[in-house]
């Protein structure tokens, strides 16, 4: 009969060395290469796109725009969890803290990826390109919809309005990234007794935090991505980017912890209950994303209304159901399917296998949301060079954000020696013999 026996008579303890391996080095330069390698390709798709009679930047901002969400929901999404870490507590938190705190500090690229696309604007934004809607409605350059709502949506929808709300909003973030940082390293250095006052601090200062992240991630999603259709309108459109950077920070963060458990301090660390854990806490985000995206596709669509309509055939006709379907079973079936199962949970060559393709997943999802909205896409998916653009761009950029997050990564210890839970933590898991 089985029965339950300790893998061990004592505790484990922690090792001297507390920092990040040697191998995060490796990471960072392999990712430096990758992105030298695909900002190079991105060059040559964009010749190519020139030679065929496109406009190389169409499809390069618009790929870039991709980029953005990618690395802004790692960064931003981050800062969010580990709020959201400090409010709920929890084991997790020790073992997530330092990758968390990393990805919000690579903020500063993140805003200068955003910089890129407020200069290229006109490329992407119909009412950036609209300065008189009159005159544009007159030529024929805008239909007399878009003029309706590029007239009403002008207090929000100008060049210096979007500059200066995303402007705040980066300003929002690095304060709070700042902050909790800051609050975070003061932290490690006090003794041990303080640690229940430092908790209360932090929790008090993360709850409205969360609240102004919401806010936020709203009116960036709205700028950035909702607004390439003037038309378009979502009450929900803000809280599904929410949910998704919950969704793709899980899953990076996983993979980023088991990656490091290959060597201490993680290994000491890092247990099948907690890699269990987290893996019920992403299942709860992969329920939670098909719940309110399926949710807002079946009240617009049993509602009837065509103005609203218009936006899912878009991306369901002209070959494009092909991609929504992928996008279901890559961004819900399959991780939902997958992260059922308990032995993948606490298999680590598996469940990091799982969360590297809810990334991938994203990056389909974000595709699906994006190229849609230019007339010369919308229920027309077709082949060009320039489309390929939305494979080499993002990886580029996630490629030079993962080095900086490497960087960052380096610049603490990776366990915080007075959390409350490292005891637990360290005590042996029970085996089944």
């Amino acid at each position: 009969m089985a029965h339950e026996s300790h893998s061990a008579s004592h505790a484990k303890t922690l090792p001297a060395e507390l920092g990040a391996p040697a191998f995060v080095d490796t990471w960072r330069m392999r990712a430096l290469i990758v992105g030298v390698v695909f900002f190079a390709i991105a060059g040559i798709l964009a010749a190519l796109d020139k030679s065929t009679g496109h406009d190389p930047l169409d499809h390069l901002t618009r790929a870039w725009v991709m980029g953005l969400m990618l690395t802004m929901g790692f960064s931003v999404g981050g800062l969010a969890l580990l709020m959201v870490q400090y409010c709920s507590g929890g084991k997790w938190g020790l073992l997530l803290r330092r990758p968390l705190e990393a990805m919000s500090r690579t903020l500063p690229l993140v805003f200068v990826y955003w910089l890129v696309v407020y200069i290229f604007r006109t490329h992407l934004y119909l009412w950036a390109r609209v300065t008189d809607v009159a005159a544009a409605l007159k030529s024929g350059m805008i239909t007399e919809e878009e003029a309706h709502c590029i007239a009403f949506k002008r207090p929000m929808l100008n060049s210096g309005t979007f500059f200066w709300v995303m402007l705040l909003c980066f300003a929002i973030w690095e304060f709070y990234a700042w902050r909790l940082n800051r609050m975070g390293a003061r932290r490690d250095a006090e003794a041990l007794d303080t640690t229940p006052r430092w908790i209360k601090k932090l929790e008090n200062f993360s709850g409205p935090g969360i609240i102004v992240y919401a806010i936020t991630i709203t009116v960036a999603s709205v700028y950035l991505v909702m607004s390439m259709d003037v038309t378009w309108f979502s009450t929900v459109y803000g809280l599904l980017f929410l949910v998704e950077e919950g969704f793709q920070v899980l899953a990076f963060a996983i993979i980023v912890s088991i990656a490091l458990s290959k060597a201490d301090p993680f290994k000491t660390l890092l247990r099948q209950t907690e890699q269990h854990d987290l893996g019920k806490f992403t299942f709860a985000f992969v329920m939670l994303n098909i719940y309110l995206t399926f949710g807002q596709w079946l009240i617009i669509w049993s509602g009837n209304l065509p103005n609203e309509i218009n936006w899912y055939l878009d991306r369901i006709r002209g070959g494009w159901g092909v991609v929504i379907t992928l996008d279901f079973i890559f961004h819900w079936l399959v991780p939902f399917t997958l992260l059922l199962s308990r032995d993948i949970k606490r298999n680590k060559k598996r469940l990091t296998r799982v969360c590297q393709f809810m990334i991938f997943a994203v990056a389909v999802n974000l595709f699906w949301l994006i190229e849609p909205n230019y007339k010369d896409a919308a229920r027309n998916l077709h082949f060009t060079w320039g489309i390929l653009q939305y494979a080499a761009v993002p990886v580029a950029m996630m490629a030079i954000w993962v080095a900086f997050f490497c960087t960052q990564l380096k610049k603490r210890a990776l366990v915080q020696v007075n959390d409350p839970h490292l005891a637990e933590i360290l005590e042996p898991e029970h085996a089944v013999a």
